[in-house]
């Protein structure tokens, strides 16, 4: 059987075969490209995409959902992390069945385009990925009849093609920054022997926060005169995507909105905009090489790889930090270079090649203690950057006597941050039981973790006092067993899934191409303005995002006066929008702060909420806090934001916020909400100095 690599990408996936001399990197879905996002190497790129449009039967994937959706679900590897419910056809799907449904698409178009089967595959995934993200991209992969022989780390990827290539040992630093992730890895390569001994990233920064960051710049010069459909929301999106591509290669662009306007923006203006992004990617970097006492001038390579590495900006920032000259893109394709290594590895595997492959964890795995004072602390077993395969043993002690049972909670992340940091999740709860009730002194026991360079976790547990082991078993978020029956029945109905029947509309992307900046000839119909429809037999209600920490505070006395948000109260607030709204989606998003300011108390019971999904909370550093990701979460699912806020500073970039029916502001009286459509006042006008 054919040596296989998949790079599965947030925006962009790629496969490649060894054919016993070399890659071939498979050309597959380029029939679906439109003639405005031709580019060189695009037609070896399937874009990551699930789709449905009422002009085409079945469900779309690649080029064809990408540019042809009416309704698409984008980034599926991004959410891999957390396994949120996404919406085709009317119908909610996992996460991991639309990444499924892009690999059985990928494999489907190599056998009919390409004249291969992949049935098994080395799978590429960005070094920073948790081992949930891990697990279920394997699991995807395997719903879609794809044996993973492997999971590799992207960069180590891109390193194993360069050193293939040029036949070349060192020290390799690998940028990688893609759509969804921000990766640095530095990497040992000797005689085929490959050894990752530094790792660090930042999750949710890539290409989709440069993509929304340039749509601002559009927005803040054109703000939307009113609603824009689902088609045009689409549209527009990929009008920013396509800009930020040709801003790698040209002065200026030219951006037309749904509204029939047009923006300019500059390479230059939007390399300043785009700044405190490529500042946030270059933290890493420093990490990684303190992390491993390396010094930039004794590094043989740097290499540079996924779509948002390749912005001039980010190239000179990179050059200049490391005061190094980067390798050319010639002789490391960003976009096709982690396939190519997958590919590589593939056929290592297989002993075509000679190449030793030697990874590294880049989590810390642990479990969950507590003080006196019931303060819960991430005790960490195995550290990060440990080679793998690691094992671990550490002993622990029962708080309380007379216990018959333990929950171990198994987590990965940062032991250095606090628990309830986005950066750590927990993976799993296990069971311990004693053969007998005792005391605490007597039920003392070494908990071992084993981690396999697969990314496979085994948790046991022995009574020091006795050796009895306790606990014994795989941690089945990171399992590699049969697919469950569940999973191929979402796949199955995925596949099969066909838009309900909508009124006329217009393709997202029509037939006829409209040079940039030029009219159709004829006035376009204005947007609807009217408010999101109430549900009813054939119109799905819209979501409700509510804003979590302003009605936590809701009625409560003021910070200046010793008050407190009450997460209890928040909690009832959503009870009653769910009895009044059973139909609707509800996300619910607090700030980072309120954990903090809640009780003593409380505090347990809204980190146990974000852990558990329930609340989300914005990443550290979020510009506009709570706020912005309300808003962002609201926009995205066109739902209705419940909130007492005016969301002043939003305004202008959101004009929106004023369309009636967007937003409802909460009343509590009595032990009652209430909740009433409002329209924010608007924002004052700036002040000139």
């Amino acid at each position: 059987m054919t040596a296989a690599g998949i790079d599965f990408g947030t925006t962009n996936s790629v496969a490649a075969q060894w054919n016993g001399e070399y890659v071939e990197l498979l050309e597959i879905g380029g029939q679906g490209l439109d003639a405005n996002w031709r580019r060189e190497g695009f037609e070896l790129l399937y874009p990551s995409v699930v789709g449905t449009s009422s002009l085409r039967p079945g469900t779309l994937f690649g080029w064809e959902a990408k540019l042809r959706s009416e309704q698409a679900v984008e980034a599926c590897k991004r959410m891999l992390h957390e396994e949120p419910f996404v919406k085709l056809g009317g119908e909610r799907f996992a996460a991991t069945t639309a990444a499924a449904g892009v690999f059985h698409a990928i494999a489907g178009a190599a056998e009919e385009e390409a004249a291969t089967e992949i049935r098994e595959a080395v799978i590429t995934v960005p070094a920073n990925a948790t081992g949930a993200a891990r697990f279920r991209t394997r699991e995807a992969a395997r719903a879609a009849g794809i044996t993973v022989r492997t999971l590799l780390n992207e960069p180590t990827a891109a390193a194993i093609a360069y050193a293939h290539e040029m036949e070349i040992d060192g020290e390799f630093l690998v940028f990688d920054w893609g759509g969804g992730t921000m990766d640095a890895t530095l990497l040992l390569h000797d005689d085929g022997f490959f050894d990752e001994k530094a790792s660090r990233g930042v999750n949710r920064l890539g290409g989709l926060e440069i993509d929304a960051r340039l749509r601002r710049m559009v927005l803040d010069q054109a703000p939307a005169r009113g609603r824009w459909s689902d088609s045009e929301k689409r549209m527009f999106a990929l009008e920013i995507e396509r800009a930020k591509i040709l801003l790698s290669h040209q002065e200026s662009v030219r951006v037309q909105t749904p509204d029939d306007v047009t923006v300019e923006i500059g390479q230059d203006e939007f390399s300043e905009a785009i700044q405190d992004l490529i500042n946030r990617a270059l933290d890493p970097v420093e990490e990684c090489l303190e992390q491993a006492r390396i010094d930039p001038q004794d590094l043989t390579a740097v290499l540079m790889i996924g779509g948002s590495s390749q912005i001039p900006a980010v190239r000179a920032a990179v050059s200049e930090a490391l005061d190094c000259e980067l390798v050319d893109a010639s002789l490391c394709d960003p976009m096709t270079a982690v396939a190519e290594g997958a590919a590589i590895s593939a056929a290592a595997m297989d002993g075509e090649l000679k190449s030793i492959i030697r990874v590294v964890n880049t989590h810390a795995l642990g479990t969950i203690t507590k003080d006196r004072e019931g303060r819960r602390k991430f005790s960490a077993l195995i550290d990060r950057n440990q080679r793998l395969p690691q094992q671990r043993v550490k002993s622990y002690e029962p708080t309380k006597d007379n216990v018959s049972q333990l929950n171990v909670e198994v987590w990965e992340g940062d032991p250095d941050r606090e628990v309830g940091h986005p950066d750590n999740v927990k993976l799993t709860d296990l069971v311990l039981t004693y053969p007998r009730r005792c005391t605490a002194e007597d039920g003392v026991f070494d908990l071992e973790y084993t981690y396999s360079k697969e990314g496979l976790l085994t948790v046991r547990a022995t009574l020091q006092k006795t050796g009895e082991v306790v606990l014994d078993g795989e941690v089945k978020v990171f399992g590699d067993g049969n697919v469950l029956p569940e999973v191929k029945k979402e796949l199955d109905r995925l596949l099969a899934l066909a838009p309900a029947a909508r009124p006329a509309t217009t393709p997202t992307h029509p037939p006829q191409v409209r040079p940039q900046g030029q009219g159709n000839g004829a006035p376009k119909p204005a947007p609807p303005r009217s408010a999101p429809r109430s549900a009813d037999a054939n119109t799905a209600a819209p979501p409700l995002v509510i804003d979590g920490s302003n009605l936590a505070w809701n009625g409560r006395p003021p910070r200046a006066a010793g008050g407190k948000p009450s997460f209890a109260a928040l909690q009832a607030a959503v009870r009653s929008l769910r009895f009044k709204h059973p139909d609707c989606d509800i996300h619910v998003v607090v700030d980072a702060t309120l954990r903090h300011d809640v009780s003593a108390e409380e505090r347990p019971l809204v980190e146990a909420a974000i852990a558990d999904g329930t609340v989300v909370q914005p990443p550290a550093g979020t510009e506009g806090r709570g706020d912005a990701l309300v808003i962002s979460i609201a926009e995205e699912v066109s739902g209705v934001i419940v909130s007492n806020d005016n969301f002043a500073p939003f305004q202008k970039a959101n004009p929106w916020l004023r369309v009636a029916g967007r937003v409802m502001g909460a009343t509590h009286s009595q032990g009652v909400w209430v909740f009433n459509r409002r329209v924010p006042n608007p924002a004052p006008p700036a002040q000139r100095r």
